[in-house]
């Protein structure tokens, strides 16, 4: 159970964080407001997830001049690499329990 150490307190050892990250890795960038949608969370809970990665980070929040301001979030390298990892890391502890 090595794995499951390693992911103990883990930026992304949250499900929502994870969403976050799993969806970008699928579209490089997101708006606020898709991944509230997505996600089905208040502007707030989201802010704080956003701003946790941030600061970790695996995402950049940028404010884009279109109708409106918007924020748009986009996943970093470090982001990249990161979810991947702790992606690979879920695999490894769901095959060591498998063994049992």
């Amino acid at each position: 159970m090595e794995a499951l150490k390693r992911l103990k307190g883990h930026p992304l050892n949250n499900p929502i964080r994870l969403g976050i990250m799993i969806y970008l890795l699928s579209k490089a960038r997101a708006s606020f407001k898709s991944l509230q949608e997505l996600l089905e969370v208040t502007p707030g809970n989201l802010d704080s997830h956003l701003r946790a990665l941030e600061k970790e980070g695996y995402v950049k929040l940028k404010k884009a001049i279109m109708d409106r301001p918007r924020t748009v979030v986009e996943v970093t390298a470090k982001g990249v690499d990161e979810t991947r990892r702790y992606l690979a890391e879920l695999k490894s502890l769901l095959d060591d329990m498998e063994k049992y």
